[in-house]
Order: C-alpha cells, then sequence, then structure tokens
C-alpha cells in the first residue's frame, strides 16, 4: 500500500528538489520523512530502527552533497530507507523488499543514487576510499566521497583495514561514524568503549565546541597556520581525553563528536568539512529508533518488528489455532544449552547475531561459555579454532551468507589442522526478503570442496538436535551443519538426542522409476510432492542424504543400480552442491543414468518470501513433482508394485 507523503515531502522526488527549501525548512522534512517510513513500514514491512537513526544525517547530506556526481556510501544498507525515498523511489517505497519489488538496500543496478550494493558490513569505506582514488586520478579534484558506517560495522576487521589504506592516500574522502552503539544487538568490544569514552567526556564536550573559535584566532601567523592549527587542535583534543585519537593516529582528521539529530547544525557542518582536503572522519552520535518511542526504547525488537500497528506498537503476528513449529535458530539456541549441560567442553560463539542465531539463550544461560565478538567473522572461525586447540568444542554459529567471508580462516586454521569447530550456518539456502546480498546459496558447495570437513543439513527438528549430538563426539574434526530461516515442521521437537553415523541417509519412502535425493529441510516440499505424485498413480522414491560429504555411497549404489531416473534437490547452487557431487559419484562408478539437478541456477536470484523463490527456480513440491511427471510412467495403483 503507498503511503502520501507530508506537504514538503511530496515535492521532493530527487535531491535536486530538497535544495529549493530554505534551511530552515529542514526540520519539517526531517519530521515527514520519519512519519513516512513509520507509515509504510508499518504496513509493508522492513527494517525499521536504523532508518529512522539517520533521518537528518541523510537529509542533511542530500542537502549539501551534489548527488549523483558526488558518492555516497552507505555501510550494509539498513539505514538507507531515506536515502531511497528521497532519490527517486518513493512512489515505489511500498513495494521495499517485496517478490519483484525495490531492494532493501542500495543497488546499483537500481538507481544511480546508489553508489554501491551493499548489504554485509564494513565495506562501505573501501568503496568509497576506491572511489576517491579514481576520482583523484581522473582530475576531479571537486568531488566528495563519502562513507556512512555505523558504529557496529566499524568492528569488522575490513573497516579497520580501510582506515589505515585511506590514511595514507591523499584522497577527499569523508566517513561519517553514526555512533548509536547499536548493529542489530548492542554493540561490544574495545572500540564501543573508546567511542563511550569520547561521547561522555565532560571535559572535551565542555571545550570542543570552543576549539575552531579559539583556532581561527591563530590564522594570522601566515602560511603556516594550517600545520599548526592541526598541532594545537590534536594536542587539545589528546589531552582532553587522556589518550592518543585513535582516528588521528591512522592520519584521519577527527571532528565530533556532534549531535546526529541537530539537522541544521550537521548542514554547516557539511558544508565546511567540504572544503578540508584528505582523509576525515565525523563522529555522529544518533539513536536508534529515533522519533519512535518503541524503536528507541527496545532497539534490537525494532531493527526489523514486521508489520506493526503504528498508534499502539502492537506487533502483528498470524494467529493460528494450531501448535506452531519453532524456528530452527531457536531449536539451535536451546539445543546448544542442553548439550552444553552435559559437555562442559561445549562453547558458543558468535559475530555479532547473538539474537539472530539465539545463541542469546545460552549467553544468558552460561555467560563465560558465550561470546559475542563482534561484526568479524574472520575472527569467530580463528578463535574458535584456538578455544578447539585447548579441547574445547565450539559451536561457530554464522549466518551462511556471511560464512564467505571467513573462507581462508575455514580452510587455513580449522580444515588443515583437523580441528572440532562445528559449523552452524544459519539462514542457509534463500534468505527470503533480505535478498541477494543474504541469500546461502554457496555453503554445500563452498564447504564440500574442503579436506577434512563434514557437510551436513538437517531436513528437521529432531534431524538438527541430532546432528548437534553428533558434531560434538569426540574427533569429529570440521563439522558443518545448515539450516534455513524460518520455522521447521515439527511441534514435537524436543526428542532425546542420539548420534548419527556421519554420511548415512535415510530413506523416507520406497519407490518406482524415480529417485528423489534430497538434503535439508527443502525435503519436506519433496515429501510434498511425493504425496500429490501418489494420488496420481505415479511413486517415485525419496531419500534424505542428510550428507552432502560423505556421501552414503552404499545407498547411492543401491539407487543407480534400481533406478534409470534420479532427480536431486537443494535449497543452494546447483554448481558444485550436492547434486554435483551425486554425478562426481555416478562418473568414478561408470553408472548410467539420467540426472536431473533442481536448486539455485547460476545467477542472481533477487528477494522474495522463501516459497515464491523456490516456485521461481523450481523445486518447491510443484516444480520437484514437474519434474517427476516428465520421467515417470502413471500406474493405476496409489501404492507402489510389492
Amino acid at each position: 500500500m503507498e503511503v502520501k507523503a507530508g506537504e514538503f515531502l511530496e515535492q521532493i522526488n530527487y535531491p535536486a528538489d530538497l535544495k529549493q527549501f530554505k534551511d530552515t525548512d529542514l526540520v519539517q522534512i526531517c519530521d515527514e520523512l520519519r512519519q513516512f517510513i513509520v507509515d509504510t513500514v508499518s504496513v509493508n514491512g522492513g527494517h525499521f530502527g536504523s532508518s529512522l537513526g539517520v533521518v537528518e544525517l541523510t537529509v542533511a547530506l542530500h542537502y549539501v552533497l551534489n548527488a549523483p556526481y558526488d558518492q555516497l556510501v552507505w555501510d550494509v544498507g539498513h539505514q538507507a530507507y531515506g536515502h531511497k525515498i528521497l532519490t527517486g523511489r518513493r512512489h515505489s517505497f511500498h513495494t521495499n523488499r517485496i517478490y519483484k519489488g525495490i531492494s532493501g538496500f542500495p543497488k546499483r543496478t537500481e538507481s544511480e543514487y546508489d553508489t554501491f550494493g551493499v548489504g554485509h558490513s564494513s565495506t562501505s569505506i573501501s568503496a568509497a576510499l576506491g572511489m576517491a582514488v579514481a576520482s583523484n586520478y581522473k582530475g576531479e579534484k571537486d568531488r566528495q566521497h563519502v562513507a556512512v558506517i555505523g558504529d557496529g560495522a566499524m568492528t569488522g576487521g575490513m573497516a579497520f583495514e580501510a582506515l589505515n589504506h585511506a590514511g595514507i592516500e591523499n584522497s577527499n574522502i569523508l566517513v561519517i561514524l553514526n555512533d548509536n552503539c547499536m548493529s542489530i544487538d548492542p554493540n561490544v568490544g574495545a572500540l564501543k568503549e573508546y567511542l563511550t569514552d569520547i561521547t561522555t567526556s565532560k571535559p572535551y564536550n565542555r571545550f570542543r565546541d570552543d576549539i575552531s573559535h579559539v583556532l581561527s584566532k591563530i590564522s594570522e601567523l601566515g602560511p603556516n597556520a594550517h600545520e599548526i592549527i592541526k598541532k594545537v587542535e590534536k594536542t587539545i583534543k589528546g589531552g582532553l581525553l587522556k589518550r592518543s585519537n585513535f582516528f588521528e593516529a591512522l592520519k584521519f582528521r577527527y571532528f565530533g563528536p556532534i549531535d546526529g539529530h541537530d539537522v541544521k547544525h550537521l548542514v554547516k557542518v557539511l558544508n565546511d568539512l567540504k572544503d578540508i582536503p584528505g582523509p576525515k572522519l565525523l563522529h555522529c552520535v544518533t539513536v536508534k529508533g529515533k522519533g519512535y518511542a518503541l524503536a528507541e526504547k527496545d532497539q534490537t525488537k525494532w531493527h526489523s518488528p514486521g508489520l506493526f500497528d503504528k498508534i499502539t506498537g502492537e506487533i502483528k503476528k498470524t494467529v493460528t489455532d494450531k501448535p506452531l513449529a519453532p524456528k530452527y535458530q531457536d531449536v539451535f539456541g536451546n539445543t546448544i544449552v542442553e548439550l552444553a549441560e552435559q559437555n562442559s567442553k561445549i562453547m558458543g560463539v558468535t559475530p555479532a547475531m547473538p539474537s539472530g542465531s539465539s545463541l542469546n539463550i545460552m549467553m544468558k544461560a552460561m555467560p563465560d561459555r558465550a561470546f559475542d565478538v563482534g561484526i568479524a567473522e574472520q575472527h569467530a572461525v580463528t578463535f574458535s579454532a584456538g578455544l578447539a586447540t585447548q579441547g574445547m568444542v565450539p559451536f561457530c554459529n554464522i549466518y551462511s551468507t556471511f560464512m564467505q567471508r571467513a573462507y581462508d580462516q575455514v580452510i587455513h586454521d580449522v580444515a588443515i589442522q583437523k580441528l572440532n569447530v562445528v559449523f552452524c550456518l544459519d539462514r542457509a539456502g534463500f534468505a527470503g526478503s533480505d535478498g541477494a546480498t543474504h541469500h546461502g546459496a554457496y555453503d554445500l558447495a563452498y564447504m564440500r570442496c574442503i579436506p577434512n570437513m563434514i557437510v551436513s543439513a538437517p531436513m528437521n527438528e529432531e534431524e538438527l538436535r541430532n546432528l548437534m549430538f553428533t558434531a560434538q563426539q569426540e574427533n569429529m574434526g570440521p563439522f558443518s551443519i545448515r539450516y534455513p530461516r524460518g520455522n521447521g515442521v515439527m511441534t514435537d521437537w524436543r526428542r532425546p538426542m542420539k548420534a548419527i553415523e556421519v554420511g548415512k541417509a535415510r530413506m523416507i519412502c520406497d519407490g518406482e522409476d524415480v529417485a528423489i535425493l534430497s538434503i535439508g529441510h527443502i525435503g519436506n516440499e519433496a515429501v510434498k510432492a511425493c504425496m500429490e505424485l501418489n494420488a496420481e498413480g505415479i511413486h517415485p522414491a525419496h531419500y534424505d542424504m542428510r550428507f552432502a560429504k560423505p556421501l552414503d555411497e552404499a545407498v547411492l549404489h543401491q539407487v543407480f543400480r534400481k533406478f534409470k531416473y534420479v532427480i536431486t534437490v537443494e535449497d543452494g547452487c546447483i554448481q558444485g552442491g550436492m547434486g554435483s557431487a551425486v554425478l562426481e559419484f555416478m562418473a568414478d562408478n561408470n553408472y548410467a543414468c539420467n540426472v536431473t539437478r533442481l536448486g539455485i541456477p547460476d545467477k542472481i536470484i533477487e528477494h522474495g518470501e522463501q516459497p515464491e523463490l523456490w516456485a521461481e527456480c523450481g523445486y518447491d513440491a510443484k516444480g520437484i513433482a514437474k519434474a517427476v511427471e516428465k520421467l515417470a510412467v502413471p500406474r493405476a495403483t496409489k501404492t507402489i508394485a510389492s
């Protein structure tokens, strides 16, 4: 549903329209933009608190900059809703994150104002620096390059690497640190403590506003005044903070902290910074969820609340008279606590996703055995490897899409050393409305090619518990367990755990003509397909492979000896995935069979609900049934031949 904009916002389709207003009008424009986001997200869903927190910063940036000539990069993109609304997408904003609608993140193919595609954190400074160096090389000296990065994203190692490089480049780059002490969950780590020291230092804040006035008097000293000003400014900052300024140690000019919700002051500061050459960092203090009281109070809950009543704040949930199966993440969260109560060696690790992964359950029950390491996937993996060298059994819980960022560490620090690190890959397969940057399409393929790695996927909650139980047995080595976003299929999932023989598949049903080999939760779509086909007199066999590595070779020998047609089904890329493993087995053992692979094709799939995307790629229940119908022979009987 498209929402009506306010009086001023209605007149703004692009940043050029915004510049026609007086700076005294900007407060009302901010109010209308914030209300537009509230009105739209409440009825259409999407991320919420992050964009509310940068409304004033968004308006100020587009008021001052000459976008798209000036390059503006939004880190992660959760915070870019206001940017989208001001850059030609207000009328289509109601389609945000909806199948075939606009993306929930900045996307280069969507708008020339989206200078860089984002979704994973900590990339903005590197990208903006690359743009700045290119502009400098081309002689575009007047071009501005701005990276807006949250303090949570600043904990990612890539951000530190980019700062380290940017400090030695004489390029026109401005890093805006959006400091609200939050990513999705509260920030952790030494950087968070450092920023807190700055923002709460009374002496520094008392003198901060007077520094520019005092230093302006020194300009009368002549041509060396600029260098003198920098030295005096650095001395004052360092002295009042009782430590060297971290950012200035990296050769950035540091400005702030300033109120990120004072739009008129932001405009003044941004205009001033345009005239200062070299790398600069502006520290803005903001409140995530600003302007919506409930979002300010519970920032994690309101990061992405779903549909809600904007007046009462009641979050709307699907009402059903039947008990619902739990989310896979909650099965993980509760099961790891059960296992840890039995096995004192178990520890939990997550890179800044304790609530998203449900490791927060263990963090509350066993705070000395569960760790949020910040947005630092590489560190999470090698930290887990370090724990494993000392006899611990770390469960390293990382979203499948973010696991890609620590691939070297998986190989170098875990697999080569055969360490028992259990990788629990949440959001595997299609991640839904978060789209291409968040789909967990590749983990089966990229884990399967690593020596010493066990690669598994449960079909339901009971299987997830059993795989977790299996993974913490003695001498298991590197062990990967993938599971999807959302709910499972079992309401009675709290069953006693038992070990599964590694590499052992299970037959769901016997059949004729065609064998369906599935792995993971998507096997439940194959079950639905089999039920539909049985009613038509078609009886495919169905096997839940459970492991992409090692494969159950005994079962595969049986399958290839009995069936002429085989269909593999996986919620992952078909290049290099479980289906490819089956083809390799067939070739290595000289079988001749017709194999159809269903999965994510070799292209980027955009956002949408999981069933919509399964259908698009042809491996929902209907797609599986259609693939079987092309091959099988219908029979009059509704049961398979004895």
